[in-house]
């Protein structure tokens, strides 16, 4: 399984921005849709953002879109989250993951089954 590490996160005040980056072991990284993910403490994990293998194709969460821009680079290995706008119930872990292309799913946020270990975002107000 692909190996994923977030990184980018950090205090940032209300209306502020954050690039979040996602960096992955796997030399086949173009073979994986990816996805950015986020999770309170005590609530359900939340869909955020998914990119297509080759980033020609991007879907958001209603409470993010206009706001956040998810990105890759496949020759880097690397995915992105471009957060503007940012609002103190922003405020959480986020995680990237990636589930592979070939994959097919009901839901846009379903399917993934590998996960990076978090990184944690916060809005002040």
């Amino acid at each position: 399984q692909v190996q994923l590490v977030e990184s980018g996160g950090g205090l940032v005040q209300a209306g502020g921005s954050l690039t979040l980056s996602c960096a992955a072991s796997d030399r086949t990284f173009s073979s994986y849709t990816m996805g950015w993910f986020r999770q309170a403490p005590g609530k359900e994990r939340e869909f955020v953002a998914t990119i297509n293998w080759n980033g020609d194709s991007a879907d958001y969460a209603d409470s993010v879109k206009g706001r956040f821009t998810i990105s890759r680079d496949n020759t880097k290995n690397t995915l992105h989250l471009q957060m503007n706008s940012l609002k103190p119930e922003n405020t959480t872990v986020y995680y990237c993951a990636a589930r592979s292309r070939f994959k097919v799913v009901a839901v846009v946020g379903d399917g993934y089954n590998c996960w990076g270990q978090g990184t944690q975002v916060t809005v002040s107000s």
